[in-house]
């Protein structure tokens, strides 16, 4: 009987990588397995772990990889603090738009190539307009805390549905709170805050 797995040996970490990625764009990134990826790219499950630890050193990559093409704004860095809440919003979107990107960032402090080039562009940034490296680095996370968190709320509120006959109106309005236009103007409210 013929076997439809691949030859040994022929599997290579960015065929994994590529694969997991699909799955992540087709948003099913909670079902994917390392059994279904083996499976997607006709291995044995144990020939995966020749080039990845698990599940999540795979997301890591495939996050990064989806961030590195998503996070650069177009405004000029001249006018910093569009460009901070530009990069910050990008992010924002990407978190809630890619619920695999939002486990990562929730996960752990994310130390990958992307989001090290991101976050040096943004101290590059913070540090030309600000009056030291130190309030730079303060500014920069308390920009960062401030965009996961709110991304966090946002994605979590996405599920939430206000046509139940129950739904006070307290809870509805607090529900309004996760929209582009909130993100936008509490960043501006820090970032004004940042310079005093």
């Amino acid at each position: 009987m013929a076997s439809n797995r691949a030859a040994w040996g022929t599997i290579s970490r960015d065929q994994i990588v590529t694969a997991a990625t699909r799955i992540v764009r087709a948003g099913a990134y909670e079902d994917m397995t390392m059994r279904s990826l083996a499976s997607e790219l006709g291995v044995s499950p144990m020939s995966l772990y020749r080039h990845v630890r698990d599940k999540d050193d795979i997301l890591d990559e495939v996050v990064d990889h989806l961030l590195s093409r998503v996070w650069r704004p177009s405004a000029n860095h001249v006018d910093w603090e569009e460009w901070i809440t530009l990069a910050a919003d990008k992010l924002r979107r990407f978190l809630v738009a890619q619920p695999a990107a939002m486990h990562v960032y929730l996960r752990h402090p994310v130390v990958t190539p992307a989001a090290i080039s991101r976050m040096n562009a943004m101290m590059d940034v913070l540090r030309s307009a600000l009056p030291d490296d130190d309030t730079a680095r303060r500014a920069y996370a308390a920009i960062h805390t401030y965009t996961v968190g709110f991304a966090a709320l946002e994605s979590s509120r996405s599920r939430w549905s206000n046509s139940s006959d129950n739904a006070d109106e307290l809870v509805i309005q607090l529900a309004t709170y996760t929209t582009r236009e909130q993100f936008i103007n509490g960043l501006r409210a820090l970032i004004r805050g940042i310079q005093y």
